[in-house]
């Protein structure tokens, strides 16, 4: 039997208003439940097996959201802040009704994937360090990138914290004063790939992730926008 929740907050969480809006549309007749005139909003329904209407239309209930967003320089991970702006600023009202928080973190001047969600289990699942969670990421570094390098990231790096670094692959596609190459970590220690490159003498000056797992960065995402998974997609990530 699915879990009987709060009408007022079904409805918030859905996009329909404020918690306070929606008491007061509930009080104004605009809500029924199973085919009834329902006015008050503490009624606890189960919202997957009632058919609960919203001004004579049906809801389509969802207790999640997932969305994959391409994250641009300037903005950071956080759910809100007093001076920058952060990813929650770029969705729409209809999303963040649901208060999603963005699984893991990066860095203000990185982009790429960054998964948004209020689904607690998945994004423990995907962070925890049990899981190893391969996360790639298309860099450009300063500096000659060698087979030297490569070894490094294998054998792992000493970033200064009490364990080196987890076996990580790096993939070089050029080497010249500034170097390009693909490299996947399997944790998520703060600035991790920075303090990797910084260690062997390098120094990143552009970091996108491309996949998380087997989530991989739509192409047709431009940097700011996002879209919700598809069901593929998630069935990929709850495996």
């Amino acid at each position: 039997m699915a879990k009987k929740e709060r009408l007022d907050k079904i409805l918030s969480n859905l996009g329909y208003g404020t918690r306070k809006e929606i008491k007061g549309k509930i009080k104004a007749g605009l809500v029924k439940v199973e085919g009834k005139i329902i006015k008050d909003s503490s009624l606890k329904v189960n919202p997957g097996d009632s058919l609960i209407e919203f001004n004579n239309k049906e809801i389509d209930y969802r207790k999640y959201i997932y969305l994959l967003m391409n994250k641009p320089q300037g903005v950071i991970s956080a759910t809100d802040d007093n001076y920058h702006k952060t990813v929650i600023d770029l969705i729409d009202n209809e999303f963040k009704a649901f208060e999603p928080f963005p699984v893991g973190r990066l860095d203000k001047d990185t982009e790429g994937l960054l998964l948004l969600t209020n689904d607690g289990k998945l994004a423990h699942n995907l962070l925890s360090p049990k899981k190893h969670i391969d996360k790639k990421y298309y860099v450009e570094v300063k500096g000659e990138l060698t087979s030297k390098d490569e070894i490094a990231f294998k054998d792992g790096i000493d970033i200064g914290e009490k364990d080196i670094t987890l076996p990580a692959d790096l993939q070089i596609i050029s080497s010249g004063k500034i170097s390009t190459g693909y490299v996947t970590i399997r944790e998520g220690k703060f600035h991790q790939v920075k303090r990797m490159f910084k260690e062997l003498g390098k120094e990143v000056v552009y970091l996108k992730r491309v996949s998380m797992g087997e989530l991989l960065l739509d192409p047709n995402l431009r940097l700011g926008e996002y879209r919700e998974l598809t069901t593929k997609e998630l069935e990929k990530l709850n495996k």
